[in-house]
């Protein structure tokens, strides 16, 4: 996922999309644990789909400086 796409989606697609990503996280915790975790790169990716979704929500929610 890339930054450009997060700008074009309102405030609830973007919750929904972070609550996605969230259980994808919970999951992929799980089979690390139980060495099912066939794509360990995945972990990576979805924490910075995370990272990137929080920013857009935060850029979108912070007064502007001035």
């Amino acid at each position: 996922m890339k930054a450009s796409e997060l700008t074009g989606k309102s405030a609830d697609e973007l919750n929904d999309n972070l609550l996605a990503l969230k259980k994808e996280q919970f999951n992929l915790r799980f089979q690390r644990a139980t060495g099912q975790l066939e794509n360990t790169a995945r972990v990576r990716q979805v924490r910075r789909d995370i990272a990137r979704i929080k920013t857009a929500m935060r850029g979108r929610s912070a007064p502007a400086a001035g």
